[in-house]
This record gives structure tokens, sequence and C-alpha cells, in this order.
């Protein structure tokens, strides 16, 4: 059986730290880094909303109690602004209310202070998992979008007729094709979504349902 500790020391990634109390936040940083971790430092909610997330996967791990903005408010905007990113929360207060709050709101977990150390380390394991998840979700859905951004105009409504299920004899009379003309059409729309039965079409319109639902439309 492994430990939470071993899971944590092969995943790659960051934690960004969000405390202000500044002994606790290196204490929390020197754990995590001892993991092989890498972690960021912010003293406010500010702080940290005016940095650029760059390393990938990360989470961030969030006081509730911050001055300024707070940690429920900070994470409240992460997932309002859509930024994909994980988010814990810790609190020295922590109740029922609290916890239907941050889970509504999009958080992964909350931590009790003082925090234990295992509970630490699995639940970032979770959260850096999940951002792992995410990425490749975003991955697939701009290579889809991509794929389906290469079509042309026309290709797209034929895409789009073929999976709303209609025949080709009614697709051919709506663009006013012969049969073998529209044959031709599906043929070059579907070498350029790199499919080779129609049935892949259906799967991947499915696909693009699924990868693009909220974010920016396809067709």
């Amino acid at each position: 059986m492994h430990s939470s500790k071993d899971s944590v020391a092969t995943l790659a990634g960051s934690v960004l730290l969000v405390e202000d109390d500044a002994a606790v936040r290196s204490s929390l940083s020197l754990l995590l880094c001892l993991h092989g971790l890498r972690t960021e430092e912010f003293a406010s909610a500010e702080e940290f909303l005016a940095a650029t997330v760059r390393e990938r996967p990360a989470c961030a791990l969030v006081d509730v109690r911050l001055p300024g903005m707070s940690g429920l408010a900070l994470q409240a905007r992460i997932f309002r602004e859509n930024r994909g990113l994980p988010v814990l929360l810790m609190t020295a207060l922590a109740d029922a209310e609290f916890a239907r709050t941050a889970l509504l709101q999009g958080a992964i977990d909350f931590l009790e202070k003082p925090i234990d150390e295992g509970e630490l380390l699995e639940a970032v394991e979770v959260a850096l998992r999940c951002d792992q998840d995410q990425l490749a979700r975003n991955r697939e859905r701009d290579a889809l979008v991509a794929r389906v951004g290469s079509l042309t105009r026309h290709e797209k409504d034929l895409f789009e007729r073929i999976t709303d299920g209609r025949q080709s004899r009614e697709i051919a009379e709506e663009f006013g094709l012969s049969l073998a003309a529209l044959e031709a059409q599906r043929l070059r729309m579907m070498e350029k979504l790199q499919v080779r039965r129609v049935a892949d079409l259906f799967r991947l319109r499915f696909r693009i349902g699924e990868c693009v639902s909220g974010q920016r439309a396809v067709f």
C-alpha cells in the first residue's frame, strides 16, 4: 500500500499558497517542497490575482480569512472567471454552512487548521490530478476546435446536416447538388476532420458537445 505522501512525490505540479500569515505560509511551502512540489506564495487575494499562473498542473491553497478580498470571494472569482484552477480552502472555523458554500462555489475541498500533513498531501494530490485531467480535456477541445475550424462554412453545414440524421438525398436537394457531388464533398470534409466512417462523424459531434459545452461556439 502506498501513502498519499508517496503519491504526491511522483506527481509534478505547483501549489499556489494564498495565506497572509508569513510563518504559516513558509511552513506550508517547506512541507510541500519537501514532497517534490513547487510552490508560489501570495500574502493576499489581490496579489494572487495580479500574478500569472505559468506552471501547470497547479492548484491554489487559500486561507479563508485574508486581508481585503476573502478566500471564499477569491475562490468564487476563480470559478466565475473559468480559470480552470482547482482550489483548496483552509479555515480554522469550518462548519456545515461554510463547507456547503465552498463546494457550491467549486472548491475541491476544505481543510481545517491546524492542517494535518497527510490530509493536506492527499487533498493536493486530488487537486493536481483534477487539473491534469482538465488540461487534457482542454487539449482535446482545442484539437477538435482546430479540426472543425479547418472546414469551410459549407462543409460545416454539411457536417451538421449529416449528424442531424438527414438523408443524403434530402441534403443534396437542399444544397442543389447531385448525389455524386455531395459524396465527393462529404469525403473531403471527413478527410479534414480525420475520420473514415460516417459513424465517426456522430462520435466526433458528441465529443465536441462534451468538450466545448460552456465554451465558445464551434459552428
